[in-house]
């Protein structure tokens, strides 16, 4: 083996060639593996994730349930918006129809058309948010047909009634003076008992909510109920003005009443509508086209806990496309 001489002013000494090559590769390899550890401790913590998103990440931990309550909480918000909006809207082209201008009175025919208009317009804005309620009385009849929750029902009757008492208030204000009179408040005739009034708002919600079921049923239609819903209204109105005025709608009473004050017989235009609904769910639900619910199903429809659940069921399907769309966590409201 070939030796190198190498001279000092000390002295003079002897590497050999081999053992010289050796140790410079092991330095080179040793930095090589020192760099590489620096990269990847950089890399790992640049992609650790935030304590935020591991919640959010764990199926069965706290971000789950943060982010099932954030989408419950946006979808119910739409519900309720579009219930108020659309109830609102309803009171102020129906009720207006029936304002008494001097140069042209109100006729039956042009009540019953504007108010069969103005609930196609308002079932088909709202069926595919909040299911096409619009009115207390069809919220209940859901209610008692295992279709809805008490806690969303309590909050779309409170939508209606203060959208019926927006819209009422504009059309108030948008009234001359001499033209608003009682602002078309449902009325019993004269000639009409109290008992046959409330008999007779019965009967037009029924029907009515009869329809409601039917045309919004998946089990018997698939395209929109806006117009079948009209004609049951407009149906309704044929006969109901000559008796009521014809409520079938206790929101669509309550709104013009609370805006002028009078509130005489008021009752009948909600013991009639939600006596009917309530007959008319029975028979739809549980005679008509009973469903296979148990009772267990039906006091959680009723509590609320069967809408989490499904909720809770559709997460994966959401967390494994937000994935696969992108690998980096995106925070709680970005995936509703």
């Amino acid at each position: 083996m070939e030796e190198l001489q190498m001279g000092t002013s000390e002295g003079r000494y002897t590497m050999r060639q081999p053992e010289q090559a050796r140790n410079k590769r092991l330095e080179e390899t040793q930095e090589t593996r020192g760099k590489g550890s620096r990269e990847r401790s950089w890399e790992q913590k640049r992609w650790q994730p935030r304590p935020r998103d591991v919640d959010r990440m764990q199926p069965d931990g706290h971000g789950l349930a943060k982010m099932t309550g954030c989408r419950l909480w946006t979808a119910t918000s739409k519900a309720l918006f579009v219930e108020f909006l659309a109830t609102g809207l309803y009171v102020f082209f129906g009720v207006g129809s029936t304002l008494h201008w001097p140069l042209a009175l109100p006729t039956v025919l042009q009540i019953t058309i504007t108010f069969n208009l103005a609930t196609a317009m308002a079932v088909q804005i709202t069926w595919k948010t909040s299911g096409a309620h619009i009115n207390p009385a069809v919220t209940l009849a859901f209610l008692v047909g295992s279709q809805i929750s008490l806690p969303r029902a309590v909050a779309y009757v409170a939508a209606q009634l203060t959208g019926a008492t927006v819209g009422a208030a504009v059309l108030y204000g948008v009234t001359p003076g001499d033209i608003r009179e009682t602002l078309g408040i449902n009325m019993v005739w004269s000639n009409v008992s109290t008992g046959q009034a409330v008999t007779v708002e019965l009967v037009l919600t029924l029907q009515l909510v009869l329809c409601v079921f039917a045309s919004t049923d998946s089990r018997q239609a698939s395209g929109s109920p806006a117009t079948m819903i009209g004609i049951s209204v407009a149906l309704g109105h044929l006969i109901g003005i000559y008796f009521t005025g014809c409520s079938m709608n206790p929101a669509r009473s309550f709104g013009p009443a609370l805006i002028v004050g009078k509130f005489t017989l008021h009752w009948i235009f909600w013991v009639g509508p939600l006596t009917g609904a309530v007959l008319a769910s029975l028979i739809y639900n549980f005679i008509l086209f009973p469903d296979t619910k148990t009772l267990a199903q039906r006091l959680a429809i009723l509590t609320g806990t069967e809408e989490t659940k499904k909720l809770v069921a559709l997460e994966p399907q959401k967390e494994s496309q937000s994935s696969s769309e992108d690998s980096i966590p995106k925070s709680v409201c970005q995936v509703i």
